[in-house]
């Protein structure tokens, strides 16, 4: 949830009544998310003399024609409501905490009807018509619109990531997103998505093994740990992220041993390994079925 808090340094020379518009005007705007169109605040029966004075004061800014922000609102939409666009696709994802495999600086928008011409701006612009209508006052795109576009402008194994991130977040689940029409990219990630994926990385190894015709099953504990996943009934397969130091690292060390001596055997690799040597960790992987080391004793 967006927490913005009134602008440090703001004191407004009016006492009385106005003082306590001017306070209730930017507690509403709090509460509406920190941008909102200057229509919505005065439906709420704001006049324009107090709207004025609030910008006056420093404690509002207008981004845009119709539209007023806190200043101390949040820099994303304060930009996507001076463009008229639609924060969406990966800008969102990342807003929202979903794991992503490799966020680009550029930011990623929809336009909205009201649009500056697309030509003018800097970003990653993503057309076509949504999955979820927007409402006009949108600054940011639906969780279904961003899943959406994530599954065209992003590698299947990489969206998938970021979609089974999603459904692990309780964001969506496999029920409702049945129930929409996807495009063909999106409906071959709703085939394959699972919720249970944590990382992103036990996503792409399900995947890339799902030829071995292995039962693989991701983020299960055992001896009172989570492993990142079990292939078969005893090889075990952990990756390490950049946390995986220190007392982190002595813990790993202690479990991969109760676990040895559970009769597990554990193949311990690492974030860069996954990524970027996939080959030597499939050839560990393989090597470690073809000795059965994956069945029980």
């Amino acid at each position: 949830m967006l927490k913005l808090r009134a602008t440090e340094g703001w004191r407004p020379a009016q006492t009385g009544a106005m003082r306590r518009s001017l306070d209730e005007l930017i507690a509403l705007i709090m509460d509406l998310g920190g941008v909102v169109r200057a229509a919505l605040i005065n439906k709420q029966g704001f006049t324009r003399r107090t709207v004025d004075a609030a910008v006056a004061s420093g404690a509002l800014v207008r981004p845009r024609r119709g539209w007023l922000a806190l200043r101390a609102a949040d820099a994303v939409l304060v930009g996507a409501a001076r463009h008229g666009v639609v924060i969406t696709c990966q800008t969102q994802a990342q807003r929202l905490g979903l794991w992503l495999h490799d966020a680009t600086g550029q930011p990623h928008v929809a336009l909205s009807p009201n649009a500056a011409s697309g030509r003018r701006l800097q970003a990653k612009i993503h057309w076509g018509s949504p999955i979820v209508p927007r409402h006009p006052d949108a600054l940011v795109d639906p969780i279904e619109n961003v899943l959406a576009y994530i599954a065209e402008c992003e590698p299947f194994e990489q969206a998938l990531a970021t979609w089974e991130s999603a459904l692990n977040k309780s964001l969506v689940n496999l029920e409702s997103l049945q129930g929409f029409m996807w495009r063909p990219a999106a409906r071959r990630i709703l085939e394959h998505a699972m919720p249970f994926a944590d990382a992103g990385l036990e996503t792409y190894l399900r995947d890339r093994l799902r030829w071995l015709r292995v039962p693989i099953r991701v983020q299960i504990w055992i001896a009172g740990h989570r492993v990142d996943a079990l292939i078969g009934d005893r090889l075990v397969l952990q990756i390490d992220g950049a946390h995986h130091v220190g007392a982190q690292r002595t813990e790993d060390i202690r479990h991969d041993a109760e676990l040895k001596l559970m009769g597990y055997h554990v193949i311990r690799v690492s974030y860069t390994q996954m990524i970027f040597e996939w080959a030597m960790v499939q050839d560990l992987i393989m090597r470690a079925v073809a000795q059965g080391l994956h069945r029980a004793a």
